[in-house]
């Protein structure tokens, strides 16, 4: 390793980017969490939430596109909180980031030992028809350990590739999910118009004794005896848990944001529209066309969804996708399927740790950001290979993910609904400020396009044809994103105030507050 090098290569293409991007969203979050979302709310309703959080997410991306657009500099997840609002709020708002990813990728690992127990109740086959007594993988009994420790390796060997090489890998993981997730909605499709197992209509799990939405909301799923809610503030209460949860799976839109010291074509504009509209458009049209299929083949109540408390996140027996497949007697099926679902959390694990390594060296450059005593170590942390991978912050992040090895405990499923719902209350922190960043950068620019002793004072002018990049109604969509990341902040898990009171829920929805102000004094 050069002891001078501290920058990293600009070899990562826009076609790279835009395809890691798409690919940073698809995780285990569409597979698994889709039927989550369908029995909390109902089919309806889930569709509902997965479009107000994609709008959300949408307006936080487009004020980071056009001020990316219109400043293109390194690091624009920190950077702009930092001119705009306060240098504190640039450099907490980036450690609260690298912290959300790095938790992100022991979610995705987690996620990877959960989905090789896979394994359904003999009693639920039966009562579904299934052709088969057992559907199981002989993986099922070994230690989730074991699987943590392989895909940890992996992913860890991958993030040292050079970055151009990374790309391609990228790239091409990218490809196969967007094709499978498109086969995945054209099997749904078949199966609920050919209907292997009869029912009345093709719209049967929207009709009753189902519906449009679930017809009562449980607090506290697994209590017995736990308050039960119904009516209309049943169903409002429903689909806000549900966009709680629907938001963790659109977490790396902002990717585009955190390659930008790799990416060769920062400056082209057409980059950036790319990420903010087109890319943001297709993810959403996924995510609703993938939960609304699964949610025609499979009711809100199936057993293997009522199981799913609001907490957890299970294994490939409780998604949506395999429940369509096993209810339509449909063999072999649902094991390609759970394989998918594996491939699909691993690579997005190895995005993850591929963002965290970025931030870190990103903020590893900024000697302001780091207690006095800490700069040697800083220093360390902001070398690189002659090829451009800072290998010491691929490590430090990589260790962070060792943190999965908590599925070994007994309540895996539970441990890792909580580092989920952390990442998400981290990651709502940084579009927070964004949105903030982007209010106080239009009124400046607006200034700045009105002050005649400024020469080129036309470059802020947004209605100017030569301004990069602009969306109409942004400052109105980033006070909604702004408005909005509060709102899901301060109430991401009202259940815990609810009794029983729930000190582990508290503290894994509410911790990243702390963090946060603790960042900001310091």
């Amino acid at each position: 390793m050069s002891s001078r090098r501290t920058v990293l290569s600009q070899n990562l293409k826009e076609r790279h980017v835009n395809m890691m991007s798409f690919s940073a969203c698809i995780g285990f979050g569409l597979f698994l969490q889709s039927g989550k979302l369908i029995h909390i709310a109902g089919p309806g309703l889930a569709i509902v939430a997965i479009v107000l959080a994609s709008s959300m997410m949408w307006s936080v991306i487009a004020c980071l596109g056009e001020m990316t657009a219109l400043f293109p500099v390194q690091g624009p997840l920190f950077e702009f909180p930092g001119r705009f609002i306060d240098e504190a709020v640039g450099y907490a708002t980036g450690w609260i980031t690298w912290f959300a990813y790095v938790v992100i990728f022991a979610a995705e690992m987690l996620a990877v030992a959960q989905l090789w127990k896979f394994k359904f109740d003999p009693e639920y086959l039966k009562e579904v028809g299934y052709p088969d007594a057992t559907l199981e993988w002989s993986t099922a009994g070994y230690s989730p350990a074991v699987w943590v420790f392989i895909f940890l390796i992996m992913t860890g060997l991958i993030n040292l590739l050079p970055v151009r090489q990374y790309g391609q890998l990228e790239y091409f993981f990218g490809t196969i999910k967007i094709t499978f997730i498109s086969l995945l909605i054209v099997f749904n499709v078949i199966v609920s118009a050919m209907q292997p197992v009869p029912h009345n209509n093709h719209f049967w799990t929207w009709n009753k004794p189902y519906g449009f939405a679930s017809d009562h909301f449980l607090i506290h799923p697994g209590q017995a005896n736990g308050p039960v809610l119904t009516g209309n503030g049943g169903k409002f209460l429903a689909l806000w848990t549900s966009v709680v949860a629907a938001v963790f799976s659109f977490v790396g839109f902002e990717t585009i944001a955190i390659t930008a010291a790799e990416n060769k074509d920062l400056e082209k504009y057409e980059t950036v529209k790319l990420a903010t509209k087109k890319l943001s458009l297709r993810i959403t049209i996924l995510y609703v066309l993938g939960t609304f299929t699964g949610g025609l083949n499979v009711p809100y109540n199936d057993p293997n969804l009522i199981n799913i408390q609001t907490s957890e996140i299970r294994g490939g027996q409780n998604s949506v996708f395999i429940l369509a497949a096993v209810r339509n007697h449909i063999r072999v099926w649902p094991s390609i399927f759970n394989g998918f679902f594996i491939f699909s959390a691993a690579t997005s694990g190895v995005h993850a740790l591929f963002n965290a390594s970025r931030l870190l060296h990103a903020l590893a450059s900024i000697p302001e950001a780091w207690p006095l005593w800490f700069q040697n170590t800083r220093r360390r942390l902001e070398r690189t290979t002659d090829c451009g991978v800072p290998l010491a912050t691929v490590a430090v992040s990589w260790s962070i993910g060792l943190i999965s090895f908590l599925a070994v405990k007994p309540f895996p499923s539970i441990v890792l609904g909580r580092i989920t719902n952390n990442a998400v209350v981290s990651e709502l922190i940084c579009y927070t400020v964004i949105c903030l960043s982007y209010i106080v950068f239009y009124h400046r620019i607006k200034e700045a396009a009105n002050d005649p002793t400024l020469e080129n004072r036309s470059a802020f002018n947004r209605d100017d044809k030569q301004y990069p990049y602009r969306t109409h109604g942004q400052l109105f969509r980033a006070y909604y994103g702004l408005v909005f990341c509060i709102l899901l902040i301060v109430f991401n898990n009202w259940r815990a105030f609810v009794p029983p009171f729930n000190a582990h829920d508290f503290v894994a929805s509410y911790i990243g507050h702390s963090l946060f102000w603790l960042l900001l004094i310091m």
